[in-house]
């Protein structure tokens, strides 16, 4: 479930997709790595590598996102 009154909403997926954009739009690179993008949301936010990787399988579904050939994250915006 994507919307829970149950948790927090710095732990809903809308929240922290909005934070990865944020992150991606920053620069005009297409391509961003995995890792450091983790990196930089964990030093806002206090998120699990498990939370922001099913954040970034979201965003692919919602077409925001795509994975390049070496495993990078590129935006598609």
């Amino acid at each position: 479930m994507i919307i829970s009154k149950d948790i927090n909403p710095e732990r809903d997926y809308y929240y922290l997709g909005a934070k990865v954009i944020e992150i991606l739009a920053k620069t005009e690179d297409k391509k961003h790595d995995y890792f450091s993008t983790f990196e930089e949301l964990k030093s806002s936010e206090n998120i699990s590598i498990s939370l922001f990787t099913l954040t970034l399988d979201w965003l692919f579904l919602l077409g925001a996102i795509d994975k390049s050939d070496k495993g990078f994250i590129t935006k598609c915006f």
